[in-house]
């Protein structure tokens, strides 16, 4: 009979792993001393359950694992044996999932996956506009779409400006909209949240309860990236309750169908509707109520965990 099992898996993106640490598995994160991005440990901005341990290079060493996931090319070239330790080798000895979270990028022809090809490898999509761009040759692929541990329905709508939550938005730039804010903000002031959104006047890296909190109290919530796998903080916000301005590039429209927020590529389209939100209270409520009930039902975490104990059945089958 199968059973939980004890997963290695580096902290990479906090909102993602919230989701992913909600099973009833045993979850090691390498830790660090300095809490670096290869060694970050538990989360210090969300909350994560008593499941999900810390472990230093020489515990993993000794911990025996019934699954490995990678998350990061380098993971897989240099990290994930040395954790392993002697004697055991991800896909060989341990099975190794790879999951892939971010859209390819560089010419089309040429987006062929760092795990292309293995066949000791379980490459997981997190949307299917990843699977279809994404080369994985003869590697297995699999989809597994987002979910998010639900926050409770949170909009006030009292302030009235707009959300967007974006990390590193300086650096990422036009992939991510960063250059569009301007235009939003002549309906409205946009507050930007996330990582180095201080560069901006905005909110840096606030704890989710807080940052859920603050975002629900704008009137609207404006996604404005264009090449992005999705973005969690899209689902958040239609979790939230808010009404959603979206443009219509990679999975938004997949999380966005007609009557569920507004997206599009007409970015003149996307402001009348942000305008139409601010202007009109019971419109963005109700708005937002139709996008919380949708995410409810296509992003929920029940799903989301069935899904990733199908993954485990079958690597450790």
């Amino acid at each position: 009979m199968w059973c939980c099992v004890n997963v290695l898996c580096w902290h990479v993106h906090g909102s993602w792993m919230t989701s992913f640490v909600q099973g009833e598995h045993t979850y090691y994160v390498p830790v660090e001393p300095e809490r670096g991005p290869d060694g970050r440990g538990r989360a210090m901005t969300y909350v994560w359950p008593d499941n999900v341990i810390e472990v230093d290079l020489e515990t993993s060493q000794r911990t025996p694992y019934d699954v490995v996931i990678v998350q990061r090319a380098h993971e897989l070239t240099s990290l994930v044996d040395v954790w392993l330790g002697t004697g055991r080798r991800a896909g060989t000895d341990v099975p190794l999932v790879y999951v892939e979270h971010d859209t390819p990028s560089g010419d089309v022809a040429e987006m062929r996956h760092v795990a292309a090809d293995r066949p000791d490898i379980c490459i997981v999509h997190v949307t299917h506009f990843n699977a279809l761009f994404w080369d994985c040759g003869r590697a297995k692929s699999r989809v597994i779409e987002h979910a998010i541990v639900d926050p409770g329905y949170r909009f006030s709508g009292s302030l009235p400006r707009t959300a967007v939550v974006i990390n590193e938005a300086k650096r990422r730039g036009r992939i991510v909209g960063t250059d569009l804010l301007e235009r939003f903000a002549t309906v409205a002031p946009v507050d930007l949240f996330g990582m180095g959104a201080d560069a901006f006047g905005g909110y840096d890296n606030l704890p989710q309860e807080r940052l859920h909190d603050e975002v629900a109290r704008r009137r609207a919530y404006l996604h404005p990236n264009r090449w992005t796998s999705l973005g969690l903080s899209l689902i958040e916000a239609m979790y939230l309750g808010m009404p959603i301005v979206a443009l219509a590039t990679t999975e938004a429209h997949e999380a966005l169908p007609p009557g569920v927020g507004t997206c599009s590529t007409d970015v003149r389209r996307l402001l009348d509707a942000l305008q139409t939100y601010h202007r009109d209270f019971e419109f963005a409520r109700n708005a937002g109520l139709q996008a919380r009930a949708y995410a409810q039902q296509r992003y929920g975490i029940d799903r989301f965990v069935r899904d990733w104990n199908d993954i485990f059945q079958e690597a450790t089958a």
